[in-house]
């Protein structure tokens, strides 16, 4: 019988400082015409894990459900579906930060950064300096999703940078398909990491694309996630 999500709850966590808006933007439009019934997580930025955990276990109540996000909450999903098995059905990894250990994984040292500076230099002077050094999509997107989570989005910048990914080992454990997609030329979510998790993982395929094609169209960095599932499903 092939994979298919038709009927399936697929719940999405975004990334650090990001939002439910834009990680429900990148994945919806795909999913609906896969079927799915989409959910997107609000972060709670003083409980970030906590929050993301909590939404997933509550999600599951009623069967087993496909789970994803974009960067730390691809990596919070694709670690739920390890610690429970039969609970997940699918993960869809959009940008996985790092593999194990933060260390000085640029996802990481960017995190720690941003949140010293918005802890020493406020929130109008952190998103000035920002804008002035990123794409106008991007800095759009998080002015908006910073402005959401403040004051404690340091709190949520800290946690995320803190937090220990599922490690290549514990990626060969992973029994569901799992669809990565990674951006070429970012160099926050280095393509490596996908292929680190693409190689750990049994039923893993990854997608490509780049900062410009999914920019300016979220649903572009959805629809490969997708596609990078349908074929590790098989």
């Amino acid at each position: 019988m092939a994979f298919t999500l038709r009927g399936v709850t697929t719940v999405l966590l975004p990334g650090t400082g990001s939002d439910d808006d834009y990680v429900y933007r990148a994945f919806a439009g795909p999913l609906h015409e896969a079927g799915a019934v989409v959910v997107a997580i609000a972060p709670q930025p003083a409980n970030l894990v906590a929050g993301y955990l909590q939404a997933l276990e509550d999600a599951s109540r009623d069967g087993a459900i496909a789970v994803g996000g974009v960067s730390i909450g691809a990596a919070v999903a694709a670690a739920w579906a390890l610690a429970l098995p039969g609970r997940a059905v699918a993960v869809l990894a959009a940008l996985p930060p790092w593999t194990g250990e933060p260390y000085s994984a640029p996802a990481a040292l960017a995190a720690r950064r941003t949140a010293a500076q918005l802890r020493t230099e406020g929130l109008a002077a952190t998103m000035a300096q920002m804008r002035a050094s990123s794409p106008v999509w991007l800095a759009d997107e998080l002015a908006r999703s910073w402005l959401r989570q403040w004051p404690e989005l340091p709190d949520a910048l800290e946690e995320a940078a803190g937090y220990v990914s599922p490690s290549s080992a514990e990626l060969e454990r992973l029994s569901v398909p799992m669809g990565i997609v990674a951006a070429s030329d970012d160099p926050i979510h280095p393509v490596e990491v996908a292929l680190e998790w693409m190689s750990a993982a049994p039923r893993a395929a990854l997608s490509t694309v780049t900062l410009d094609e999914f920019g300016p169209e979220p649903a572009v960095l959805g629809a490969a996630c997708l596609a990078a599932l349908q074929e590790a499903a098989g």
